[in-house]
């Protein structure tokens, strides 16, 4: 996966969005800003991405995306259910329709057995109605896993926008 391909990626999420009339939000974790950046190398991207948060630390997550201590307790900064609240709280701290998140453990430290290096959260949520979540499993070097997560995001992105059924005006 190179920078090509990413961007590639990047192209098709916009195009479904302006056909669409739709904005994004990101909200991420591991990936520090690396969705956005490629998000926003797309000539146009401002037609269609609103904003994004960089929510590295556990604290940032709480007091940006409001994740509730509860989750983050129960199941920790890398789940799916905090993958959710960062993608809900992106939506509801922004202007946009659409939002994607993610979170994981990109190496080459912090793996635990039940939580390994590799192991990435992600939620996309539409603001009325789908949201999806899901947990893969990635290898490689720490670039390789966080690129892997930037591939995975914009793909889930890509996956959720053809679900929609088209309106009719």
């Amino acid at each position: 996966m190179d920078d090509m391909m990413l961007q590639d990626l990047a192209m098709r999420v916009g195009t479904a969005l302006a056909q669409q009339e739709l904005m994004l939000v990101t909200a991420e974790s591991c990936t520090g800003g690396w969705l956005g950046q490629v998000i926003t190398s797309v000539a146009g991207s401002s037609g269609w991405y609103e904003r994004g948060f960089i929510t590295y630390a556990t604290a940032s997550k709480q007091e940006m995306l409001g994740v509730s201590n509860a989750t983050l307790e129960q199941y920790g900064s890398v789940s799916e259910q905090t993958a959710s609240e960062m993608a809900a709280g992106a939506i509801a701290r922004s202007h946009a329709q659409v939002a994607v998140s993610v979170t994981g453990i990109a190496g080459p430290d912090g793996g635990i057995e039940e939580k390994p290096v590799g192991m990435v959260c992600f939620a996309w949520i539409m603001k009325e109605g789908m949201a999806l979540a899901e947990t893969r499993y990635f290898s490689g070097s720490r670039e390789e896993i966080r690129r892997q997560s930037v591939s995975g995001a914009l793909q889930g992105l890509i996956d959720l926008l053809h679900s929609i059924p088209p309106t009719v005006a």
